[in-house]
């Protein structure tokens, strides 16, 4: 059921206008930046809350890209600089590797 929502809400969403944007520069770097520093956070959440380790994971994975698809819905509105569907593929790499410094430091 998760595995549907996601991909109906991209779908649905009805963007009103798609960023026209590079794929490097400052704000690249931030959205890469900001996205391991969420999804590692998210990991060390769950642990503290005595999660299993791959609930654990899985949370701070999807609270980082779901923060990130947030940051891209509300950039698309018209008043926004458009959905970048570049700034949300730095988002996923930058969740990557947060999880996976978060995982290398955790063994």
């Amino acid at each position: 059921m998760h595995r549907k929502i996601l991909p109906a809400v991209f779908l649905l969403t009805g963007c009103s206008h798609m960023a026209q944007d590079q794929w490097s520069g400052q704000d690249k770097a931030q959205h890469f930046m900001a996205s391991a520093i969420l999804a590692a956070a998210g990991n060390e959440y769950g642990q503290h809350q005595g999660w299993s380790h791959s609930r654990s994971a899985s949370f701070g994975l999807l609270f980082s890209v779901g923060l990130g698809a947030s940051k891209e819905l509300w950039d698309s509105r018209p008043a926004g600089s458009g959905w970048s569907w570049k700034d949300f593929t730095w988002d996923i790499a930058g969740a990557t590797t947060g999880y996976t410094i978060w995982q290398l430091a955790e063994h």
